[in-house]
């Protein structure tokens, strides 16, 4: 059996989909993939009194895997747990991973070990990924998200400095189009002599980077007064309604795939976000639109959401998250395993990890 710890640098590089790009393919290339996150961050409820790691939950639904969420992700860093281990009056956590990871890890040939957001994350738990990497046999995958030349090369050096021996290579994410000949011819030369391979090079793509309308609600803290079944659907674009009528039409009838920000007393800029397309209505400060504003945004199919923050407040918490959607969306995980495909040396990686197609 096989193992690769897949990690990235910083938050929100695309690494859980990564993962799973590359547990699909597997799969499609014969193998039998687990999945395994020692660690989980980001807990939802999957009962009453169980919680789990949410990227743990969609992976077990995209690779159809046999074990429940709570085998795949042990341990979910919930702030009783983080105040017990701080308190040295938690459990063992080494053993429960090696525990669930030994019992997940039989009649596989592969198990892909998905590490935390960054290379800080792990230590409130004596967790880190060098650690958790070295104590389960598996080598570290790197993802960087590209955010400019000079720093991309500084992460991807800095990981090789952080992890030594461990690293086996990096995957470098949302390289913009006006640097992808910088990646690929000088870059990645550099990085090959530097003894960093470079498993891929993946290009930006808007599609990819758009958020869900449940992910701008959850963010807004608001509450949906229609389409709530409309969570999934994505968003690419995020605009404020706090102009004049006539120049915010202007400007929002060019924008594509948009959700809208304005007062729910709004009315005048409810109707010309409709009007021009608006893919999601967030109404501020817990003004209720008319009846027959929200009657027609209802008829329309267009999702309103009522929250209970100002305009400015609103639009700081959503741009928390917006642009930084999470890869972990059936659309998007569709449309970046078809780019992997295209871009990703799996080869390569098998011979590195001592799989035979």
């Amino acid at each position: 059996m096989r193992s690769l710890y897949i990690t990235s640098i910083q938050t929100f590089s695309g690494k859980t989909a990564i993962c799973l790009g590359i547990g699909r393919q597997m799969q499609a290339d014969g193998f039998k993939v687990g999945y395994f996150k020692p660690l989980g961050a980001v807990h939802t409820r999957v009962k009453a009194d169980l919680y789990c790691d949410a990227d743990a939950v969609f992976a077990k639904q995209v690779l159809n895997l046999s074990e429940p969420p709570h085998v795949l992700a042990p341990i979910c860093l919930t702030p009783e747990l983080i105040q017990e281990q701080l308190a040295n009056s938690g459990r063992d956590l080494t053993t429960v991973i090696v525990e669930a990871y030994n019992t997940l890890s039989q009649d596989k040939d592969i198990v892909l070990i998905e590490g935390g957001g960054s290379l800080r994350e792990g230590y409130v738990a004596n967790l880190s990924t060098d650690k958790v990497a070295k104590m389960l046999g598996a080598p570290i995958l790197a993802v960087v998200k590209h955010e400019g030349d000079v720093q991309a090369m500084d992460d991807m050096l800095y990981a090789q400095s952080r992890l030594g021996n461990q690293l086996i290579g990096v995957m470098i994410n949302n390289v913009p189009a006006e640097s992808l000949d910088f990646m690929r011819e000088v870059a990645a030369p550099a990085l090959e002599r530097r003894r960093i391979p470079v498993f891929g090079i993946l290009p930006e793509e808007p599609r990819l980077l758009a958020t869900s309308i449940g992910e701008i609600a959850d963010a807004a803290e608001g509450q949906f007064l229609c389409h709530a079944d409309k969570r999934d659907m994505l968003v690419e674009n995020l605009s404020v309604g706090a102009m004049g009528v006539e120049a915010a039409r202007a400007v929002l009838s060019h924008i594509p795939s948009k959700a809208v920000i304005t007062g729910g007393d709004r009315t005048d800029m409810i109707a010309v976000a409709l009007d021009t397309s608006a893919r999601l209505l967030i109404l501020t400060g817990n003004l209720m639109p008319k009846p027959e504003m929200l009657r027609r945004a209802a008829d329309m199919g267009v999702p309103v959401v009522l929250t209970p923050y100002d305009t400015l407040h609103a639009v700081e918490r959503i741009e928390r998250f917006f642009g930084k959607g999470r890869l972990a969306h059936r659309e998007k995980l569709a449309r970046f395993k078809a780019l992997m495909a295209d871009t990703f040396d799996f080869k390569r990686l098998y011979q590195r990890i001592g799989l035979q197609v």
